[in-house]
């Protein structure tokens, strides 16, 4: 497949084919009640055929400085168009009511997937979620996933083939469909986090076999685990429930063969991530992947790899020196607004959370480019704030 041009980087979902020479910023009806499409829907299913992946990124001439996370006239620039931004986040898509090859959405946390017959349509929504429920909508989220999730599903093709077929849109990633495992396979390097079925955790309450895995005595809080550790969650629709490989077999979940490879290729991926990153000086703590089965029976990477959103990352050079004082590692991550929730209210089970003050929703902004644009050396195109 050919390249096609970069999008014109806005909130728009407009869908495009390779020839188009001009690119419209007006929302398409499905974002806007004000807006209209801007193709024919028979139109859709020849368009994604002749999609390829693109990233909307321009290559910079140096790595971005990891001092640049605290103070930096690129950071003030993005936290001012984040601001600018907050009214005009991707927060619900409803293509399948303007779209009629498209037969049904599912809402997730983060993404609405809709069905498209032989391939899906999955769109990265501004939606942050964090202990199993939406906590706010963070300005350009939505495109910084897709394109993190992209440069990393290229740079691991070597290790697991993935599902993707094309993105149409810098929000839009078009996948095969897939048989998906109803597991996550959630890696682990390090014993930390805060939420209840974080590794710190369980291991502070005294739990020494996690998932299969038996755990050393006298470890502390974000210390560097003996070797890589697989601890595998269900799919729950509520909240991930953690069960052992021998569990996920017994129970039908996965084939012993399905799981072999699964875990297999997501230890591989996870390696290959730690290296990269701390090579662009950030540590993958930990992650989780999710696999299916395709139409000729490989088992494809799908969802997303590596992003801020399914992982935690700290910065690589300060973190022995903060570790060995006691002191939290600098995380490049959602877990600030992880814990600012949790001291100010129970998001487990209040019913009405507080809405996230408007600094650390621009921050966390910031910081999911930051990553991307550390790890990626490459410049994150701002979207243009619209003027209705």
């Amino acid at each position: 497949m050919s390249s096609i041009p970069t999008l014109n980087p806005s909130k728009t979902l407009t869908i495009i084919s390779p020839s188009s020479s001009s690119y419209s910023t007006q929302k398409p009806s499905f974002l806007s009640t004000q807006a209209k499409t801007h193709f024919k829907p028979t139109q859709i299913l020849q368009k994604f055929q002749s999609f390829s992946i693109v990233m909307a990124t321009k290559q910079q001439e140096h790595e971005p400085s990891l001092n640049g996370l605290i103070n930096s006239d690129h950071r003030d620039e993005v936290i001012i168009a984040a601001k600018n931004a907050l009214s005009n986040c991707l927060s619900e898509t409803n293509l399948h009511l303007h779209i009629p090859s498209l037969k049904s959405k599912t809402r997730g946390k983060v993404r609405d997937v809709y069905d498209g017959g032989d391939y899906l349509v999955l769109v990265t929504t501004d939606r942050q979620s964090a202990f199993d429920r939406v906590l706010a909508s963070i300005p350009f989220k939505g495109q910084v996933l897709n394109d993190t999730s992209l440069w990393w599903f290229n740079q691991t093709q070597h290790i697991a083939p993935n599902a993707i077929i094309a993105v149409p849109d810098p929000n839009v990633t078009i996948a095969k469909k897939c048989s998906v495992f109803p597991v996550e396979f959630v890696v682990r390097g390090y014993v930390t986090g805060s939420t209840d079925t974080s590794l710190w955790t369980v291991y502070k309450n005294g739990v020494r076999n996690y998932c299969g895995n038996v755990l050393p005595e006298g470890m502390v809080k974000n210390e560097r685990l003996p070797a890589n550790i697989i601890t595998p969650t269900t799919k729950a629709a509520d909240h991930d429930v953690p069960i052992t490989p021998e569990e996920i077999v017994q129970q039908g979940l996965m084939s012993q063969a399905d799981y072999d490879e699964a875990s297999s290729k997501a230890l591989s991926l996870f390696e290959y991530g730690q290296r990269v990153a701390l090579e662009h000086g950030v540590i993958l703590v930990d992650t989780k992947y999710e696999f299916g089965k395709g139409p000729d029976g490989s088992v494809l990477l799908i969802d997303e790899v590596h992003t801020p959103d399914s992982s935690r990352y700290w910065l690589a050079h300060s973190y022995e020196s903060r570790f060995q004082n006691g002191l939290e590692p600098e995380n490049v991550d959602k877990e600030f607004l992880r814990l600012w929730f949790k001291s100010h209210c129970n998001p487990y089970e209040d019913k009405v959370l507080p809405d996230a003050p408007e600094d650390l929703v621009t921050e966390l902004a910031w910081r999911y480019i930051f990553l991307f644009e550390t790890i990626t050396r490459s410049r994150f195109q701002i979207p243009e704030t619209m003027i209705e």
